[in-house]
């Protein structure tokens, strides 16, 4: 073991801000998509995935959500998987796709902005955070190519702008920017059609944590994979508000009002 950390001494890799370069030098089959079975074994695997996850913009920055089912095949795996993280105290990161490479992948992005402000003494800018994800998911591309596709979304408050701003991307990490919401996953395209109508610019905070836990109902009406809110079991949708104080996530109980106003309202 001694002998493996021995690059560490050198400047080459003392300096060095990327925590996914120095794993990558000491301990490659630590990484995500390391050792990739074959398409075969893939598809025999029964894999969980997260499924519907969304992003939009408010007043003071923006909102980051997902429902709370995993699925494998046409079981649920998990009723109360948490799909939405902060990745630092100013971004956050919503996950859909294989449900377990997704969640390393989340691990390995929060060290690798620790690491790089450590090292740095500074933060990564919104922008480097997000073509350092765009790296990630390029890296998993071949086990994306045997169905283990993991595509998140990313969004933060950028310091610089002092806005909002929210990033999405394909399985071979390619990057983009959206001017206002985005989602994600099997319910994506019900819930964006949710978001195309109550989403408009400058949300109050109240009114964007409506809008987002809305258009997840609406696309679990539609999407058998996504996982609608269950007021007697408690669960309820994650969500996390990135704003120029910090990323946090929104109280368990302001969600489940915004559900519940929703309930009555269409029951009346």
């Amino acid at each position: 073991m001694s002998d493996r950390l021995l690059p560490l001494t050198g400047s080459a890799f003392g300096a060095n801000p990327s925590f996914m370069d120095l794993i990558r030098a000491i301990t490659p089959e630590a990484l995500p998509g390391a050792v990739a079975s074959s398409g075969a074994a893939a598809a025999l695997m029964d894999v969980s995935h997260g499924t519907t996850v969304l992003g939009l913009k408010y007043a003071d920055g923006v909102l980051m959500a997902g429902d709370r089912r995993a699925t494998a095949g046409y079981s649920i795996a998990d009723a109360k998987m948490r799909k939405v993280f902060p990745a630092d105290d100013y971004s956050a990161i919503a996950i859909a796709g294989a449900a377990g490479m997704a969640i390393e992948m989340v691990k390995l992005f929060q060290l690798e902005l620790e690491h790089y402000e450590k090292l740095t003494g500074d933060r990564l800018s919104l922008e480097g955070k997000a073509n350092r994800l765009a790296q990630m998911i390029r890296g998993n591309f071949p086990l994306a190519m045997q169905g283990l596709v993991v595509v998140p979304l990313f969004g933060g408050f950028d310091l610089r702008r002092g806005e909002g701003r929210i990033f999405y991307y394909d399985a071979t990490g390619g990057r983009w920017e959206e001017d206002d919401y985005q989602t994600n996953g099997s319910g994506g395209q019900p819930a964006k059609n949710s978001l195309k109508k109550r989403w408009k610019p400058g949300l109050s905070r109240e009114a964007a944590v409506r809008v987002s836990v809305e258009a997840l109902m609406d696309a679990a009406e539609d999407d058998v994979a996504t996982g609608g809110p269950d007021v007697a079991r408690k669960i309820f949708p994650i969500v996390v508000a990135v704003t120029a104080t910090g990323a946090d996530d929104v109280p368990e109980g302001e969600v489940a009002a915004a559900v519940t106003d929703i309930l009555e309202e269409r029951a009346r």
